[in-house]
C-alpha cells in the first residue's frame, strides 16, 4: 500500500526551506500534527486541519488517523532522537514516508567545522543529564540537544564538578533559523542562567589534572563507587563482568546487588544494555541510586526486595548475576529457569558453604569453576609484603539453547 503517512523534518526557515516533496505532502494532507511552534511556521493557505500534540504526548491521534493522508511535523531529522523514529516502531514501513531535513546535529557540525562521524551525538530532551557522564572524556567532542533553555547551565555545571571546568561550551539557538546566535564560554566561567528554549550545546571536553575520570573498560576503580564494603571489588569485577559478557540490547539481572556495581558497569558497556538491580537492604538501595547517577547509568532499575521472591514476574534476562545469597534456598534453582536459552550465569562465593552449594550445582546442571586470589602489596615493618584478600570462586553455566 502507499503510506498514507507523511512525517516531514522541517527547520527554523519553516516552509520556505522545505523540498518540492514535503511541501506537497502538508498541501494535500487532511490533518497535520507537530509542536505548536513547528505548527506556526506553516503558512495560512495550508487547508489540512493543524492539531498540536496532546500533554502527556501520545501518538494515539496520529495512529486514529491512519488511511486518510496526515503529515507529521519534526525538527530537522525525525529519525534522530524524533517522532520519525516513534512512529517507526508503531507502523509498517511502506505505510510511512519519512522526509527529513537538515539535523541540529549536522547544522552544528556545520558551524564548528567537526567531522560528525567523530562527535558524540546526544540528547537530554526529556532524559536524565546523568547520562552524559558515561560520554565525558579528555578530548571527546559532544552534541547534546537540550531539554530547555536551563540545560546548558547544567551541562556546565555538571562538567565543572566532574573536573572538565576548562571544557569549551557553545550554545547555538534556533539553528538554520534568522534568530540563529552562538553563545560562547567554559563550563567552569558560565553564568548564563538561560538561554533560549530550542538550543544545542556543544562540548570540548577538557580535563583538569583532578578530573574523575570514567574509564570504559570493566574494572572501575573501587573509589568510583559509594558503597558500605558490599562491593565486588575491581580486579574481581573485571572477571567477572568478562564471563558476563555484555552485548549491545541484552538484560542483566544483579541480583543481591549491593552497591550496584556490576549492573551499572554492565549498562556502561554499551548504551542500549539493560540491567535490574535486586536489592533488599534500604542503605544499599539508596547506594545503587547514588552510583547509577553519578557513573552515567540512570536507566538502571531497580527492585527493592529479597530474591528469589522479588524475581517473579521481572522480564527474562540474557545474563544473571548473584553476588551473594546462592545458599538461599531455589536461588541458584530460580535464576536458572528464568534465564533465556543461551543465557549466562555467574555467581561468586567467598564461604565454604556457597562454595559447596555452587559445586554441588555444577554437578547437577555443568558449568565452569574458577578460583580467583588477588594479592597486593603492603608494607611489613621496613619491608613490603603481599596481603592475599579472600579467595573468590567463580561459577559460570552457559544454559543450553
Amino acid at each position: 500500500m502507499s503510506p498514507w503517512l507523511t512525517v516531514v523534518g522541517i527547520g527554523e526557515d519553516g516552509f520556505s526551506g522545505l523540498g518540492k516533496p514535503a511541501r506537497r505532502a502538508l498541501l494535500e494532507a487532511s490533518v497535520v500534527f507537530g509542536g505548536q511552534r513547528q505548527l506556526d511556521l506553516l503558512p495560512a493557505c495550508l487547508r489540512g486541519q493543524r492539531q498540536a500534540w496532546p500533554s502527556p504526548f501520545a501518538l494515539t491521534p496520529v495512529l486514529e488517523a491512519r488511511g486518510t493522508p496526515v503529515c507529521v511535523l519534526a525538527s530537522g531529522d525525525p529519525m534522530l532522537f524524533g517522532v520519525g523514529a516513534s512512529l517507526a516502531r508503531q507502523l509498517p514501513a511502506d505505510e510511512l514516508r519519512v522526509l527529513p531535513a537538515p539535523s541540529s546535529f549536522s547544522l552544528a557540525a556545520a558551524r564548528l567545522g567537526w567531522p560528525l562521524q567523530e562527535v558524540a551525538c546526544l540528547s537530554v530532551v526529556a532524559r536524565p543529564l546523568a547520562a552524559l557522564h558515561t560520554q565525558i572524556h579528555p578530548g571527546a567532542r559532544l552534541l547534546v540537544l537540550s531539554n530547555d533553555g536551563s540545560s546548558p547551565a547544567a551541562i556546565a555545571a555538571l562538567l565543572d564538578e566532574r573536573g572538565f571546568g576548562a571544557s569549551r561550551l557553545r550554545a547555538f539557538e534556533h539553528l538554520g533559523g534568522p534568530l540563529e546566535r552562538c553563545i560562547d564560554g567554559t563550563a567552569q566561567a558560565w553564568s548564563l542562567a538561560r538561554t533560549a528554549a530550542l538550543n544545542l550545546v556543544a562540548v570540548d571536553c577538557l580535563a583538569t589534572p583532578t578530573a574523575r575520570r570514567l574509564p570504559l573498560t570493566p574494572g572501575l576503580a573501587d573509589a568510583a563507587f559509594a558503597h558500605d564494603g558490599q562491593l565486588t571489588k575491581r580486579d574481581v569485577r573485571a572477571i567477572t563482568l568478562a564471563r558476563l559478557a555484555p552485548a549491545p540490547g541484552e538484560l542483566l539481572w544483579d541480583v543481591g546487588a549491593g552497591c550496584g556495581s556490576i549492573g551499572i558497569e554492565w549498562m556502561r558497556a554499551h548504551p542500549s544494555c539493560r540491567a535490574i538491580a535486586i536489592e533488599a537492604n534500604a542503605g544499599r538501595q539508596a547506594l545503587i541510586a547514588q552510583n547509577r547517577d553519578a557513573l552515567g547509568v540512570p536507566g538502571l532499575q531497580l527492585v527493592a526486595g529479597s530474591a528469589p521472591e522479588a524475581l517473579n514476574g521481572l522480564p527474562p534476562a540474557d545474563a544473571i548475576f548473584i553476588g551473594g545469597g546462592v545458599t538461599v534456598p531455589g536461588m541458584l534453582e530460580s535464576c536458572w529457569a528464568q534465564l533465556r536459552p543461551g543465557g549466562r550465569l555467574v555467581a561468586n562465593a567467598v564461604t565454604l558453604q556457597s562454595e559447596a552449594t555452587l559445586v554441588a550445582w555444577r554437578a547437577a546442571h555443568g558449568g565452569e569453576l574458577t578460583r580467583i586470589t588477588v594479592a597486593q602489596a603492603q608494607p611489613l615493618g621496613d619491608f613490603d609484603t603481599w596481603r592475599a584478600a579472600l579467595p573468590i570462586t567463580l561459577l559460570e553455566a552457559i544454559k543450553p539453547a
